[in-house]
C-alpha cells in the first residue's frame, strides 16, 4: 500500500503535478484494485497543469467510444497509461455513438485530434437488434451487417485520420447461445458469431493504424464478460473486471505508439532460468527439465528463447562465478538456451543496477530500454529504487508462474516485425565486439579509419515504412525533433511527391547494420527542409550523420534549391544533438521555447569523412 499513501498525499499536499515522473514507480507494484483506485484519483488532475509542470510529459489524447456505457474505463486507463510514463487525455463519447466518432461526424472529437480511438465492441450490438423470436439464420444475417459497417468505418477512418483505432472482438454470450435449444442451432451461431470475430482481427492486417484486441483470451482468463445488473439497468455491457483488464492491453498500445518499447530482457539466473543455486550445487546439480520443477524452468526458457527470436535482446545479470554460469550453459542437457542467444552474460558479485547501468553503457543504449526479471523481492527492489527507469518483473517462487508474469505486460510488443527485429541480437553483439576493438586504439581516428565504416542512403520504399515508424517511435538520442511517426505518417509522406523519406544504412568490419537512421526531406520551391533527422544510438559518432547531411545537402543544391532549413525541438534525451547543425556550417533563422530553425545557404559543401565509403541514389554535384 505504500505507493497509494504516497499518491494520495500528493494528492492531499496538491503536489501530484510537480511529481508526475514519479508515478510509474508509485503504481508498479499496486494491484488491480489499487490500480482502479489510484486511478479515480489520478482522473481528476489536470492534465495542462501536468504539462505546465512537465513540458516534456508525453501524453496521449484518447477518444474512448463504442455501443455502451463506458464511464469506468476512464479510472483505469488513466492508471495504466501513468504506470507506464504516460499522462492520459480522455475525451469521453456519448452512448452509442461510435458510428458517429468514427465516420467523423463528431465535430467535437475531430477537434481533439486524438492520438488513440478505443472503440469498445460488445455483444449488444447484435443482441439488440435480434427480433423475439430468432433463429441463427437472423443473428448471421445481424453479425455480416454489422461487419460490413465496421469494414466502412474502419476504412474511412484510416484514410481521414492519423489516430490509431483500437478494436476488440466481443465474445459469444453464453446466454445467447443457450436460447437456441438445439444444438444444430448453437453449432451455427458460433460459427457465424467466429467468423465475424476473424473478419475483426483481419482489420488489423489491413490497415496498420488498427490494432484489435482479443477479449476472447481475456474472458479465457476467467474475468466475467458482462454484470447483468449493469448491462440492464446502465447499458454497461462489459463488466467491471473486463474493462479493467481492457485497459491493461489499451495501456500497452498507448505505450507502443509512443515509443516506449522496451528492447532488452535481463534475467537473473539461480531459480529464474533454473532451478537451484550455482555456487552451492554447481553445474550438474542445478535442474532445467527432467521432470518437476525443472520442466517449469524448462518451459520458461523456451519462452525466454521465442521472445530473443522476435528481435529482444537477451542479457543475464547474475550473483555468480562467471565459469560456473558459462559451463551450465555449455554442459547442461536441459537447456533450451545458450551463450549464444545472450548479447552479454555478466555474472560476478557487484549490484545489480550497478550491473545493468554498465551494460547500458556497454550496449550503448538507456536503462529504460531494460526489462528485468528476477525471484528475489531484495534485488527487484534495489533494482526499482536505484534505476526507476527500468521495468522490474517480480517473478515468485513458483516457476510455472514465471511465463505469465513476464508476459502479462507486453513489454516488447511492437506493430509489426521487421528485418531488423530479427537480426538485433547479433547486431547488438557486433557493437560490444566494436567496443572492444575500440580499447586497443589510441585513438579514435585511427579506430574509425580500421573500422572501415560503408554507409548508404537511399529512398524509402514502401516495404521499409515499417521500420522507418519503429525508429521514429523508439529513436530518442539522435531524434532531431522526436516526432513520433505511425506506419501510416510515413506511407503518407512516400506518396508525397513533394517528400522524400531517405533511409541510411550501414555496415563495416563486423558485419551489417541494415537500417540505422532516416532522413525527412521536403522541397519548397526554392527552399527545402529537413524536418527530422533520425539515427540508432548504436551508430553514433562514427561519422554516419555527417557523410548522409553532406549528400541531402548535395542533392538539394543539384537540384536548384537555394537554401535549406532544418528543425530542432529539445527533448530531455535529445540534448546530444544540439549543436548538430550548427557544427555543419547552419546558422540559426528562427527560434522559440519549442523549436529552433536552422538555415543552411548551400554555398559551402559539407564533406563526407574521409574514413567512410559513401553510396547511395544521391551523386555529389561539381561546384
Amino acid at each position: 500500500m505504500t505507493g497509494l499513501t504516497d499518491l494520495f498525499e500528493l494528492h492531499h499536499d496538491g503536489a501530484l503535478a510537480e511529481n508526475y515522473p514519479r508515478l510509474p514507480g508509485l503504481l508498479a507494484e499496486l494491484t488491480a484494485e489499487e490500480l482502479v483506485r489510484a486511478g479515480h484519483l489520478l482522473s481528476r488532475v489536470d492534465a495542462d497543469e501536468v504539462l505546465a509542470a512537465q513540458p516534456d510529459q508525453r501524453a496521449v489524447t484518447t477518444v474512448i467510444t463504442g455501443p455502451g456505457t463506458l464511464d469506468g474505463l476512464v479510472a483505469p486507463m488513466t492508471a495504466e497509461t501513468a504506470r507506464h510514463g504516460l499522462l492520459l487525455r480522455p475525451v469521453l463519447a456519448g452512448f452509442d455513438s461510435y458510428v458517429f466518432v468514427l465516420s467523423g461526424d463528431d465535430p467535437e472529437i475531430a477537434r481533439h485530434q486524438p492520438d488513440l480511438v478505443l472503440c469498445v465492441l460488445d455483444p449488444s450490438m447484435i443482441t439488440r437488434e435480434l427480433a423475439v423470436p430468432w433463429e441463427a439464420e437472423d443473428a448471421e444475417r445481424v453479425l455480416a451487417e454489422k461487419l460490413d459497417l465496421l469494414e466502412q468505418l474502419v476504412a474511412g477512418f484510416t484514410a481521414r485520420s492519423d489516430a490509431t483505432l483500437v478494436l476488440n472482438t466481443f465474445p459469444l454470450p453464453h446466454e445467447l447461445s443457450a436460447a437456441l435449444v438445439d444444438r444444430r442451432s448453437r453449432a451455427r451461431l458460433s460459427i457465424a458469431w467466429h467468423e465475424a470475430e476473424v473478419r475483426l482481427l483481419r482489420l488489423a492486417g489491413e490497415h496498420p493504424s488498427v490494432v484489435v484486441i482479443d477479449l476472447d483470451s481475456l474472458v479465457a482468463e476467467g474475468i466475467p464478460l458482462t454484470e447483468p445488473r449493469m448491462s440492464v439497468y446502465a447499458g454497461a455491457y462489459l463488466s467491471e473486471e473486463l474493462l479493467v483488464r481492457y485497459a491493461r492491453e489499451a495501456g500497452h498500445v498507448a505505450r507502443q505508439i509512443t515509443g516506449l518499447t522496451k528492447k532488452c530482457l535481463v534475467l537473473d539466473l539461480d531459480q529464474t532460468l533454473w532451478d537451484g543455486i550455482l555456487a552451492e550445487d554447481g553445474p550438474d546439480g542445478i535442474a532445467v527439465g527432467g521432470g518437476g520443477r525443472g520442466d517449469a524452468f524448462q518451459a520458461f526458457q523456451r519462452v525466454v528463447k521465442q521472445i530473443g527470436s522476435r528481435g529482444v535482446l537477451l542479457a543475464a545479470v547474475s550473483k555468480n562465478e562467471a565459469e560456473d554460469v558459462r559451463a551450465a550453459f555449455r554442459a547442461h542437457p536441459g537447456m533450451p538456451l545458450s551463450e549464444d542467444d545472450f548479447v552479454r552474460i555478466t555474472a560476478n558479485w557487484d549490484p545489480k543496477h550497478q550491473n545493468l547501468t554498465e551494460l547500458a553503457e556497454a550496449l550503448n543504449i538507456g536503462v529504460d530500454s531494460f526489462v528485468f526479471a528476477d525471484d528475489s523481492p531484495y534485488e527487484c527492489g534495489l533494482v526499482r529504487r536505484g534505476l526507476p527507469g527500468t521495468a522490474v518483473v517480480g517473478l515468485t517462487e513458483e516457476p510455472a508462474w514465471h511465463p505469465r508474469d513476464l508476459l502479462r505486460d507486453n513489454w516488447f510488443t511492437v506493430t509489426e516485425l521487421t528485418g531488423e527485429d530479427r537480426t538485433r541480437g547479433v547486431k547488438y553483439k557486433q557493437e560490444v565486439a566494436r567496443k572492444t576493438f575500440l580499447s586497443t586504439f589510441s585513438s579514435i581516428e585511427d579506430y574509425l579509419r580500421e573500422l572501415d565504416v560503408t554507409v548508404h542512403l537511399g529512398v524509402a520504399t514502401a516495404a521499409q515504412a515499417g521500420r522507418v515508424a519503429q525508429m521514429s517511435l523508439r529513436t530518442n538520442q539522435f531524434n532531431l525533433t522526436t516526432h513520433r511517426l505511425q506506419h501510416q505518417d510515413v506511407t503518407r509522406l512516400l506518396a508525397d511527391e513533394d517528400s522524400i523519406v531517405f533511409t541510411i544504412a550501414s555496415r563495416d568490419r563486423f558485419g551489417d547494420n541494415g537500417i540505422v537512421g532516416a532522413v525527412f526531406y521536403r522541397r519548397d520551391g526554392e527552399l527545402a527542409w529537413i524536418d527530422n533527422f533520425l539515427l540508432s544510438c548504436r551508430v553514433f559518432s562514427r561519422g554516419i550523420e555527417q557523410a548522409c547531411l553532406a549528400a541531402v545537402l548535395d542533392h538539394a543544391f543539384a537540384t536548384g534549391v537555394h537554401e535549406m532549413r532544418a528543425i530542432y525541438r529539445p527533448s530531455l534525451k535529445n540534448a546530444v544533438v544540439r549543436e548538430f547543425y550548427p557544427r555543419y556550417g547552419f546558422t540559426t533563422h528562427d527560434h522559440d521555447d519549442e523549436r529552433t530553425v536552422f538555415r543552411h545557404d548551400l554555398a559551402l559543401p559539407v564533406e563526407i569523412p574521409k574514413h567512410v565509403r559513401f553510396t547511395g541514389e544521391i551523386e555529389r554535384p561539381v561546384r
